[in-house]
């Protein structure tokens, strides 16, 4: 197996070069940089990750904590994170909190304990144990997908990155809205999520800008998952005046509801319009098809490990917050004829 010093033989270089290189420890002219690296290439040197991170206190791994990786969204979420990661040399060790406080801080424990550089995590609904964790013990930290009020908290700021959901939502209800339809119904996500606070804010200034007076008895928890959903469009329907048309807060939920509606007996769109929150590569497979807002999932883990790089270089820079726009993907399930399929821009991305 060649070595480092074969490595520095076969460039012309000495090994503490061959080190600087590879380890990106001290900057090295470029012909001579591409002289290693070809080096390398060509006697098929394989670096010892555990002796580099001896040296240089870094392990070039991430941990990455997300629920639900089998859920489409999170699933193209991290094959974002893992392409980027691995475009700049850094390899994944994956967890699933379950969406469980305790669980998650102890998988985030575990995590650090392997001794990765840095974490993204898609914090739980009562995140607290996890935050004083990553606080206490300094650890480099992006949040994904759900944002936490960092501000109203004592714990350190954090770097998160997310996709917009107060505008994209309001947007199904004022489509909804211009279809004629004065009772619309959300079937809403788990208690305590920021993307279900955030996507309720945005239906509730949909209906604000549609001139429709809020009927809370129209807002039903569905918990984020399909059966819950399920529960949630049982309540709806059994309402005296039930919605005419819903907008349904993320994939899974989208799934629950119709499949409830179907037991119920009502036809979308003839019966009940129905959007959705959160798109997904088989969306318009349905018929009728789906009519969704669609999260740049890839973008959002991609940006994740780029906002994290960019903390490990330079650990004492203000925290920030990036949102990524989203897309209007306009089918047939909100009653609409069939459209073209040009997805349009749903609000613009913003960082603070």
């Amino acid at each position: 197996m060649p070595t480092m010093a074969d490595v520095a033989r076969s460039a012309g270089v000495s090994v503490a070069t061959v080190s600087h290189v590879l380890n990106e420890t001290r900057p090295v002219l470029p012909h001579t940089r591409q002289a290693v690296l070809d080096a390398v290439e060509e006697l098929g040197y394989t670096p010892n990750t555990l002796a580099r991170s001896l040296v240089t206190s870094r392990t070039r791994s991430i941990g990455l904590a997300v629920s639900a990786i089998s859920n489409p969204y999170f699933t193209e979420i991290l094959q974002g994170v893992e392409a980027a990661a691995l475009e700049h040399g850094y390899s994944l060790l994956i967890a699933d909190p379950h969406d469980d406080p305790e669980h998650e801080r102890k998988v985030v424990q575990l995590l650090h304990e392997r001794r990765v550089d840095g974490m993204i995590v898609a914090p739980s609904a009562a995140p607290g144990g996890l935050l004083a964790y990553l606080g206490r013990h300094a650890v480099p930290t992006v949040l994904l997908d759900r944002v936490i009020d960092c501000h109203a908290d004592p714990a350190p700021r954090f770097d998160q990155v997310c996709a917009e959901n107060t505008g994209p939502t309001a947007q199904l209800v004022t489509h909804l809205a211009a279809r004629g339809h004065r009772r619309i119904g959300l079937v809403a996500g788990l208690p305590g999520l920021s993307t279900t606070d955030e996507r309720i804010t945005g239906y509730r200034q949909g209906l604000a800008a549609a001139g429709l007076a809020p009927d809370e008895d129209l807002v039903v928890s569905g918990n984020s998952e399909s059966t819950g959903a399920e529960r949630a469009v049982a309540v709806l329907m059994a309402l005296a005046a039930p919605p005419t048309a819903l907008v349904t807060a993320n994939n899974a939920m989208t799934i629950g509801a119709l499949r409830a509606l179907r037991t119920h007996g009502r036809s979308v769109p003839d019966d009940i319009a129905l959007c959705c929150f959160d798109d997904f590569a088989w969306a318009d497979l349905f018929s009728p098809r789906l009519t969704a807002v669609a999260q740049p999932s890839r973008e959002i883990g991609a940006e994740a490990v780029r906002v994290l790089l960019e903390r490990l270089a330079a650990p004492d820079r203000p925290a920030r917050t990036v949102r990524l726009p989203c897309t209007f993907a306009h089918r047939t399930s909100c009653g609409c004829p069939e459209q073209p399929e040009h997805p349009e821009p749903s609000r613009e991305g913003t960082l603070s």
